[in-house]
């Protein structure tokens, strides 16, 4: 069973089909509910530019669970995918979590299954679990650390070096890691359908149009798209990067929803997505793209879907991300 299955059928409260007038202004409505309901919207920045636009908070899943968890809102509408409003409700268990789609899920996630994984964990009783966020509450629960993409090279680093560990789901982010730690891991083996398509060809070619273009890369990518990279970094961190470094023009190795935030900041530059290696040329998640503003107004209008995590889940999923955070803090990061 799929993980975005099981959560169909346990963890996801609701869903509402309706015709919407189309008469409403949706933003307008999208906001008078806010205010109504004491609601905040979450938008990842691969989401569509009309639902980044109306959003509260726009950025990478678990900064903005935690940006919510300071808010004083009773409802929290998580425009992004079913692991991502678990993190909001493991952050922030007495609000009422919502996700536009409840069937958002995400093939990094779904990548590996927590009953797959645990039978894995016991081939390796002496190493310690380190989790890439982008995965299930029942994974988390599995983990000892849980650590980002912006913040995972610096926690393993900080381990000692005699450290057994095993680090998932994503391989790709894996290798990344012991190739700038110089540490061995037992990586699952995992990862993320939109940063596995890229072709090298393609690529290729697009530099020699834009020889100037510096070319930036999300490092769930392969191991070859990053050696081509002048700059590997998180989705904040690409964009963060485009906003300090001093080139006009930038090809984007991750999913082409982050260029609508580099170009509303960045709108004297060019920003180009990295081709694919698929017939329609898009890098667009599929899972991301199937919230819209419609089902965005529908969820907060209706109050469902709601994501739900079982109680015990949530003490224990809890506890790995505190220890991130408690290392994050000691590392300055």
């Amino acid at each position: 069973m799929l993980e975005t299955d099981f959560l169909e059928e346990i963890n996801i409260k609701g869903f509402v089909e309706e015709a919407i007038d189309p008469r409403l202004d949706l933003f307008d409505e999208i906001e008078r509910l806010k205010k109504e309901k004491n609601a905040v919207i979450l938008a990842h920045y691969y989401q569509e530019p009309d639902i980044q636009d109306i959003a509260d908070y726009i950025g990478d899943s678990l900064g903005l669970s935690q940006q919510a968890a300071k808010t004083d809102a009773d409802i929290i509408v998580f425009a992004g995918v079913h692991f991502m409003a678990e993190t909001a409700k493991l952050l922030s268990p007495s609000k009422k979590v919502l996700l536009p789609d409840a069937k958002a899920g995400c093939s990094l996630s779904d990548s590996c299954p927590a009953v797959l994984f645990e039978k894995f964990k016991k081939n390796y009783p002496d190493h310690l679990v380190i989790t890439y966020v982008n995965c299930s509450a029942e994974l988390k629960a599995l983990s000892d650390i849980v650590c980002t993409s912006s913040n995972a090279v610096q926690i393993v680093q900080s381990l000692p070096k005699e450290q057994k560990i095993i680090f998932g789901p994503d391989k790709n982010l894996g290798r990344y890691i012991m190739k700038k730690t110089g540490r061995d891991m037992v990586l699952w083996n995992g990862s993320c359908m939109v940063h596995e398509i890229f072709s090298m060809k393609r690529i290729t070619l697009l530099k020699e149009r834009h020889p100037e273009a510096k070319f930036i890369a999300h490092p769930e990518c392969e191991d070859a798209v990053l050696k081509m990279a002048d700059y590997v970094g998180s989705t904040t961190g690409l964009l963060n990067y485009t906003l300090k470094d001093n080139s006009r023009e930038y090809i984007i190795a991750t999913e082409s929803g982050i260029i609508h935030q580099m170009q509303k900041a960045n709108p004297d530059k060019v920003f180009i997505p990295a081709p694919p290696d698929n017939s329609c040329a898009c890098n667009d998640c599929p899972h991301m793209k199937r919230n819209t503003l419609e089902k965005l107004y529908l969820c907060i209008k209706n109050e469902v879907p709601e994501i739900d995590v079982p109680l015990d889940i949530i003490d224990r999923a809890r506890l790995p991300i505190e220890r991130m955070l408690e290392l994050s803090a000691q590392l300055g990061l």
